[in-house]
């Protein structure tokens, strides 16, 4: 996905908070003479977006944010979720209630710019949704069973029916001697009739759900599965899926990301 096309107006809100349990000030994190949460603005800016902003509790990312050209909102340190952020961010801006958001994590400096843009144009063109997310077909049964990486079923209409932790959707007759033994790999059978999706954490909002969203009680199975997405489905809210070929480049959440996408970023200038 790198060809950029037309599509729908929206934006691209990049919640950042300046702590971090495994890597410290992360956000601000040096990547070729730029921090992060830059680099992330640059690649949401590409994208198309009509305006790109970062939503953070602290000062010191904002005025890095705005040193590079990008807007910058200051909200409250004490949101539960990313979400919250995003809603208290789309207020301050003045956002429309039918505008699209897009959040564009702010520890995904390799995200690419098409899949920002494909996304907003999967909401656009599924107007009984208030949320779009991607998601790309599992190979490995490692990936499979690890409660690490998020699984989601869709419906007919390629709506998200359900998220888990748990390997869903479960082949009974390709898992037969499941949990005492597996086969290598899921195999093109189970790929064809229902292949495993991995969910793909990147999400377009209607901002009329972004208000909505801190109202909305928490879901037993949010709670369960520490799993927020699950609160909109719980209450009645739609999903729509975009489904790629193929997984996204990874974020950063150690110490070890940082040192691997310093090291693509030097050796990929055309990055920069």
């Amino acid at each position: 996905m790198n060809e950029a096309s037309p599509g729908p107006a929206f934006v691209a809100l990049i919640p950042a908070r300046l702590a971090s349990t495994r890597l410290p000030e992360k956000a601000l994190a040096d990547l070729g003479g730029v921090p992060m949460v830059v680099r992330v603005a640059q690649r949401a800016a590409a994208s198309g977006a009509e305006r790109v902003a970062v939503a953070t509790d602290a000062e010191r990312i904002a005025q890095a944010v705005r040193a590079a050209g990008f807007e910058a909102v200051i909200t409250r340190a004490d949101h539960p979720s990313g979400t919250d952020r995003l809603a208290e961010a789309a207020e301050i801006l003045g956002l429309e209630p039918q505008q699209i958001v897009v959040n564009v994590q702010g520890d995904e400096p390799l995200v690419d710019p098409a899949l920002i843009r494909a996304l907003a144009q999967r909401l656009a063109a599924t107007p009984e949704a208030a949320i779009a997310t991607a998601a790309h077909p599992i190979d490995r049964v490692a990936d499979y069973l690890n409660p690490n990486v998020v699984k989601v079923v869709p419906d007919a209409r390629g709506m998200a029916a359900l998220f888990s932790r748990a390997p869903i959707p479960f082949d009974r007759d390709h898992f037969a001697q499941f949990p005492a033994g597996l086969p290598l790999d899921l195999g093109p059978q189970m790929r064809a009739r229902a292949f495993p999706l991995r969910h793909i954490g990147l999400y377009a909002y209607r901002v009329a759900f972004l208000a909505a969203y801190p109202l909305l009680a928490r879901a037993p199975t949010e709670e369960l599965e520490s799993l927020e997405q699950l609160r909109a489905l719980w209450h009645g809210y739609r999903i729509a899926l975009l489904v790629t070929e193929t997984a996204p480049a990874p974020g950063v959440d150690t110490a070890a990301d940082l040192a691997a996408v310093r090291a693509y970023l030097s050796a990929t200038p055309a990055q920069d």
